[in-house]
């Protein structure tokens, strides 16, 4: 009897600081603001750095677009050159004559203007579409990062959601302890019963401190996709109800793949590659432009009279460049890049059929997920029904221990069972709307 009296006092006090012990290491309980999925997804949208990245790459391919598209402004150039002659040159006219002065200094004012040349036509061409491939990007990592952030989110909401269902099982297997240990001094079931309840109240223990630890990686894990600082604390929040309204959908949309950002992306590849089709075809024709140069010359036989005296005059014209043979080199580049048009064609084609792939995975996760939530919510009600009466038949001695024991189990293992299946149909949900080029892209 005393053996018994001290292992279960043990067990006793152990339940009553088992709350305030993971209640302390809990982080939910530290005071800190508390986020929803959408106000994640906000905070992740202004400060996760690839997001950021993305954007910086965007503007980096603003700035190279003007670097290239400068060619076609107006090119002004001021240069100058002085001149001493230690002897001056000779003519023959038809004897030999000295020309020129001894001192000359030219400055010189040149203006150009490109008519037509194929690097820079290809440079105005593909500028706007080098633009919205960069946007295009941007809008990639934003998708991809709603979707990361969610399922972090709804792994962290599954984790403390079981450590709730733990807490409540413990608190459950505690009375049980309890019970049986007064019915075992009572006389009315053996030492069995009572050791039956403390391990299963230990095993309980168990898992309640090895999902409360899991919270803190998880929460690691969702600030790191949210570009949140690690040394600061923050808590989620989560409406049951609200979810459950929320994991209906649509599965009977058809798929469009210009809905998908990857299949957006891949079509300004395509006009990319097109534009330098073009580029490569024009290069056959001439290279024009114009230009204007103004020279203000001083000349003087003395150093110190140079700039006394200047003598300006100017010029403008019109230049081409028509290369006539290059070793075949343009017309082998045309084949190249008509070639590798051709790849992007089967690019697409390979596209298509990854995003059908992803499709109909997506949707078989989705239906298969939406049906066991509803098994498992009706087992999870059947659950709680057959615990209550068994327990209440326990505690009349109708029945054994065991099968309260068997009882329990069966509720937590629905109640757990439940819960994975909602925040997996969450998740798959989320799946299905990414394949479905359905994720919203904020601007």
């Amino acid at each position: 009897m005393l053996r018994t009296l001290r292992r279960g006092l043990p067990c006793l006090f152990l339940l009553f600081f088992c709350g305030h012990l993971f209640a302390k290491d809990n982080p939910t309980q530290n005071p800190a603001p508390v986020f929803t999925l959408e106000e994640c997804i906000d905070y992740a949208l202004v400060h996760q750095p690839a997001l950021n990245q993305s954007y910086l790459n965007t503007s980096i391919v603003k700035k190279s677009n003007a670097i290239n598209l400068s060619g076609w402004l107006p090119q002004l150039n001021v240069t100058g050159t002085m001149l001493h002659y230690n002897q001056l040159p000779t003519t023959l006219t038809p004897t030999p004559v000295h020309t020129g002065v001894a001192n000359t200094a030219i400055p010189q004012l040149s203006a150009s203007e490109t008519i037509f040349e194929p690097q820079l036509y290809y440079a105005a061409t593909s500028a706007p579409l080098l633009t919205r491939a960069a946007e295009q990007t941007s809008d990639s990592v934003q998708i991809s990062l709603f979707v990361l952030v969610s399922k972090s989110y709804y792994a962290l909401l599954q984790t403390l959601e079981e450590v709730n269902i733990l807490k409540e099982d413990t608190a459950r297997l505690g009375r049980n302890l309890v019970d049986a240990y007064e019915q075992y001094v009572g006389g009315l079931v053996d030492e069995t019963d009572y050791e039956q309840a403390a391990i299963s109240l230990n095993n309980s223990k168990a898992q309640l401190k090895q999902q409360s630890e899991n919270v803190f990686p998880q929460y690691a894990a969702l600030k790191e996709l949210m570009g949140y600082p690690p040394e600061m604390n923050f808590s989620v929040t989560f409406d049951t109800t609200t979810m459950l309204r929320q994991i209906e959908m649509d599965t009977t949309k058809p798929l469009r793949y210009e809905d998908r950002i990857e299949y957006r992306e891949l079509q300004t590849f395509k006009e990319l590659q097109q534009t330098q089709v073009t580029t490569a075809e024009m290069s056959f024709l001439p290279s024009v432009s114009v230009f204007y140069n103004y020279f203000y010359e001083y000349e003087n036989p003395a150093a110190s009279k140079l700039f006394g005296t200047a003598y300006p005059y100017s010029y403008y014209g019109l230049s081409f460049s028509f290369p006539i043979f290059t070793g075949l080199s343009r017309v082998e580049n045309i084949q190249r890049t008509k070639l590798q048009e051709e790849i992007v064609d089967w690019d697409e084609v390979h596209l298509k059929s990854q995003i059908y792939t992803e499709y109909r995975s997506a949707l078989a996760g989705y239906k298969s997920n939406l049906y066991t939530l509803h098994l498992q919510g009706e087992n999870k009600s059947r659950a709680e029904d057959v615990y209550r009466i068994v327990s209440l038949q326990y505690s009349q001695g109708v029945v054994a221990y065991l099968n309260l024991l068997v009882a329990e189990s069966n509720l937590i293992t629905a109640e757990i069972g439940y819960t994975e299946s909602l925040f997996q149909l969450l998740s798959s949900k989320i799946d299905l709307e990414k394949a479905m080029g359905e994720i919203p892209i904020h601007e």
